[in-house]
């Protein structure tokens, strides 16, 4: 008997973003949507301890991809109907690809 399926590994891409203090966050890409004009990632926080990661709430963190001189870099999205539109296609399409179901 063989086995067909291949044994795939994980390889997660992983950003570090820092904040206005210099503070370093690392974030897991866990999908991006590309519209006619903008790219956006959906990111999860990663945390060095397993306990910290156990206690947060586990919020997406949804960026704005923007692109100055050759170089990307990443923002919030500053308009509420913007960021609901692409919060909800993030949710829809990370519910089917994770299987996960409303309760």
């Amino acid at each position: 008997m063989s086995n067909d399926i291949k044994n795939e590994e994980y390889n997660p891409d992983i950003i570090t973003l820092a904040d206005d203090n210099g503070k370093e966050y690392t974030f897991e890409v866990l999908d991006a949507i590309e519209t006619d004009t903008d790219r956006y990632l959906a990111l999860l926080p990663l945390y060095s301890d397993p306990k910290k990661m156990l206690e947060e709430s586990g919020d997406l963190v949804i960026v704005k991809v923007g692109e100055e001189n050759g170089e990307e870099y990443y923002y919030e999205i500053e308009d509420d109907d913007e960021y609901e539109t692409i919060a909800d296609a993030f949710v829809d399409r990370l519910e089917d690809f994770f299987e996960i179901e409303d309760k």
